[in-house]
């Protein structure tokens, strides 16, 4: 039998391989995502966004390398740190931040707030609040394409708290037994909600997980988009050749606490710093001004167009309007003869 579990980080590709468009899309999206999360942490100090707000500063990357690995056909399903992933799917900044500040204008019309986005248009499933369920549901997507006899695929992303659910095992379980086409990321930034993988798994190198299913299992250098780019292509082609699903242990690392509340005193000063030197927005614009990819004035131009860009939605989300209390039943599934809820 094939050694199935690769014990292996995928590493940097020569950088000659990656054009000058993509170096320059993948820093407009990482751009773009801290900007965007740097002013809700702002907003959310001011009391205009409310409720649970998981930031995904530091993890830009993932959602960079991911978007320019597969096709807008492709559907994503994640947790709840998926602000960047629902921008990188291509959700407005505008439709993002009135979601938070749960303005009717909101992707959700501001009944999910910034942990249940969803936008079928960008064939984006969600943001979901409870840990691993969004696991079998992607599996359940991925079914759907295989029997539809599409070639798309569903990404299915969880953090490494979530990857001791036991729908996780039933889901891997499914998956190859079916041959489904669905890529599986753990984001493991290490910390779950505030316990570290090391005080909460035997198994600490999680991508080890896939050896119990003959599941094809890497780690990925989650601080760089190339990595993620190259890892998620390997995927990708494996899973759309029809070998069934694939799973991907990216290790990144989340700057600031699981949510707005958790001042994240269980990591030491040393720790965060050595993440905070290996940046993944900044380790991008050094790159590209270093090997001339781009000039500064470039650089400069899309720093300004994602200001301006954050600045308006933040404008229009404080201008919109919240939600009619009518519309508290409304996009709700229901049945006729349901006994519970009134008019």
């Amino acid at each position: 039998m094939d050694t199935v579990v690769e014990k292996k980080t995928r590493g940097k590709k020569k950088k000659e391989q990656y054009s000058k468009e993509t170096y320059l899309k993948w820093y407009e999206l990482m751009l773009r995502i801290r900007r965007f999360e740097e002013r809700a942490l702002m907003m959310y100090g001011q009391q205009k966004i409310r409720g649970f707000c998981h930031v995904y500063i530091g993890q830009e990357a993932l959602a960079a390398g991911i978007e320019s690995a597969i096709t807008k056909d492709d559907a994503i399903v994640t947790a709840y740190r998926q602000h960047g992933i629902a921008l990188g799917r291509g959700v407005s900044s505008d439709a993002a931040m009135a979601e938070l500040f749960g303005k009717e204008t909101g992707i959700v019309k501001g009944k999910g707030g910034s942990m249940h986005f969803f936008d079928a248009s960008n064939r984006y499933f969600g943001g979901n609040g409870i840990v691993g369920a969004q696991i079998p549901i992607g599996t359940g997507i991925a079914f759907a394409e295989k029997y539809k006899g599409t070639k798309n695929l569903c990404v299915t992303m969880f953090g490494d708290g979530a990857a001791r659910q036991g729908a996780l095992y039933e889901s891997f379980n499914m998956a190859m037994s079916w041959k489904l086409p669905v890529l599986y990321i753990v984001e493991n930034n290490g910390y779950a909600m505030g316990t570290s993988v090391k005080r909460t798994s035997n198994v600490t190198e999680l991508y080890k997980i896939g050896s119990a299913f003959d599941m094809p299992s890497v780690v990925v250098d989650g601080m760089q988009p190339e990595t993620v780019h190259e890892a998620v292509s390997e995927a990708v082609e494996h899973i759309r050749a029809g070998k069934g699903p694939y799973f991907l242990e990216i290790r990144t690392y989340r700057y600031k606490g699981h949510s707005v509340s958790d001042p994240a005193k269980y990591r030491t000063k040393e720790e965060v710093q050595e993440y905070l030197d290996r940046d993944p927005v900044k380790q991008t614009e050094a790159r590209i001004l270093k090997e001339k990819i781009a000039t500064e004035e470039e650089i400069k131009s899309i720093k300004a167009k994602v200001k301006k860009e954050i600045d308006d939605a933040v404008k229009f989300a404080e201008e919109s309007n919240y939600p009619d209390p009518s519309e508290l039943y409304t996009d709700n599934y229901t049945q006729e003869d349901y006994p519970y809820i009134m008019d």
